[in-house]
């Protein structure tokens, strides 16, 4: 009778266990470039009930999106060169993004790190969406991220060159 009940909770631990990993898994939306580079964002799960503050730099789901490139891109006038970045969307009216050099693991967000910062455009929809949804558009060398969560929808080109 022990031995079941041991078994039983070993497994409900382990079934737990797994949900728990597979909710917080980052997410991933990318842009395949015409030449085969790719341009990708990473980022984690956030809902409705996430606490977003306006004007505020915006980690979703407590960790800052993160944005790989294999091209070199433009962004608001902004050159970004082939790497890692760190992305800061910036509720407010209308929405800003920031790319920033920091990706430093477990670091705060530091201005002074900022490589590209420009406004979104940014509209409200009829449907509100429950949980942050991230994707890219591609057409020809422009990947426009798109950033849905709550009713607002933001949008920033990255241009490929």
């Amino acid at each position: 009778m022990f031995r079941a009940r041991f078994v039983v909770v070993v497994l409900s631990l382990s079934t737990l266990t797994t949900i728990c990993l597979a909710q917080s898994e980052p997410s991933t939306a990318s842009c395949n470039l015409d030449d085969g580079r790719q341009v990708y964002i990473r980022y984690n799960p956030a809902s409705a009930k996430d606490k977003i503050t306006n004007g505020k730099p915006w980690a979703p789901g407590g960790t800052p999106m993160t944005l790989f490139t294999e091209a070199q891109l433009t962004f608001g006038g902004s050159t970004i060169p082939i790497g890692a970045y760190t992305v800061y969307p910036i509720p407010a009216k209308q929405w800003t993004l920031v790319v920033n050099k920091n990706v430093t693991p477990g670091s705060a967000y530091d201005e002074k790190q900022d490589l590209a910062r420009s406004q979104m455009e940014t509209d409200q929809v009829s449907e509100s969406a429950d949980t942050l949804e991230v994707a890219f558009a591609h057409s020809n060398s422009k990947c426009t991220l798109r950033i849905y969560f709550g009713k607002t929808a933001s949008f920033a080109d990255f241009i490929a060159k």
